[in-house]
């Protein structure tokens, strides 16, 4: 179906952008004056992992994975384009908010701010958000159950790793990222 395959297209192209932007911008952030053990990583890694490879790997996989639970419809795929945009577009506005402070791992910068603002007045960890929305896009374009299994394995990897941002934070900025928590969901506006 062409729908099915242009919206495809979209969301590779997302998922392109999402990378060069962060292997880009990975450059200029700030020294680590803090790093999160190579233990702790793994814990959440190894389910990241497993959910990219369950999200975008296209060959046969094994039964009740390979089964599609998505009808092929043509909204269905623009839906799923534009919700990936969105998530893009969300991912990339809370990256350059957080601007040199970012960081693939759970790290304290030197000099690191407390930041608030933008995306981060909706939610804690609107990058995570993002690229959620992203997985959840391209589990629907793909339509096949290992892509929703994958979607929620990426969650947990995300829940576990903010958890150690958080307390991080809270070690860090003790009164202030304690009255962020009480105004601000973690992941999911006004939710979750």
């Amino acid at each position: 179906m062409q729908a099915y395959s242009l919206a495809a297209d979209i969301i590779t192209a997302c998922w392109i952008v999402f990378i060069t932007v962060w292997l880009v911008a990975a450059v200029s952030t700030k020294r680590a004056i803090y790093r999160e053990t190579r233990t702790q990583r793994l814990r959440y890694w190894v389910l990241f992992a497993i959910a990219c490879f369950l999200l975008l790997y296209r060959s046969e996989l094994p039964y009740p994975l390979n089964v599609d639970i998505v009808p092929d419809a043509t909204p269905i795929a623009w839906g799923a384009a534009l919700f990936c945009v969105a998530g893009l577009a969300f991912a990339l506005w809370a990256r350059a908010t957080l601007g040199r402070n970012w960081s693939g791992a759970v790290t304290l910068k030197e000099g690191h701010e407390l930041v608030q603002r933008g995306p981060y007045r909706l939610v804690r960890h609107p990058i995570y958000t993002g690229v959620l929305i992203m997985s959840f896009a391209t589990a629907l374009v793909e339509s096949r159950l290992a892509g929703f299994v994958g979607v929620l394995l990426m969650f947990a990897s995300f829940w576990i790793k903010l958890d150690l941002e958080e307390r991080l934070m809270l070690h860090q900025f003790p009164e202030r990222y304690a009255a962020y928590r009480q105004r601000v969901k973690r992941i999911i506006p006004f939710v979750l």
